[in-house]
């Protein structure tokens, strides 16, 4: 008996995995690029063939735990259906406790547009969106430096 406890005492302290990517539509990119009610929200949008992706999601995830005003959310420009694939890399690579989604429209283009009228489709692309509604973009590789100037 006591084995079932400590062992149901272990399964209940060990933190639960974070879900897999949540669907985005076009009718969630409003909800998903307004403005932080305060500090900054950081989209980063990625994709499972892109050679720099992942090591742009760990730049901003060690970022955001520096930063307690970053709320970070993955966006994988790779279809719903590829769940368990984009759930496995981000699992794998340690990046799976942050909220992420996954394109869900039949129009990926049309979500990208709605994300950032300005970005052609290319990954990594991170966009910085602040309380006030300003807002900056950077596609490509990024460094502590870059992050620091993108964010502040």
């Amino acid at each position: 008996m006591r084995r079932l406890l400590l062992a149901g005492a272990l399964a209940a302290a060990t933190p639960a995995f974070a879900a897999p990517p949540v669907a985005l539509a076009s009718t969630d990119v409003k909800a998903l690029v307004a403005p932080p009610a305060k500090g900054v929200r950081v989209v980063a949008l990625w994709a499972l063939d892109c050679a720099y992706c992942e090591e742009n999601l760990s730049a901003l995830l060690a970022w955001q735990r520096r930063h307690a005003d970053v709320d970070l959310v993955f966006v994988a420009t790779d279809g719903i259906g590829q769940r368990e694939a984009l759930t496995a890399r981000l699992k794998a690579a340690g990046l799976d406790a942050v909220p992420s989604r996954a394109y869900a429209d039949a129009t990926p283009d049309r979500i990208n547009y709605l994300i950032d009228p300005t970005w052609g489709g290319e990954t990594p692309r991170t966009l910085v969106i602040r309380a006030d509604g300003t807002r900056k973009a950077f596609s490509g590789a990024l460094s502590a430096e870059r992050i620091s100037r993108l964010v502040n």
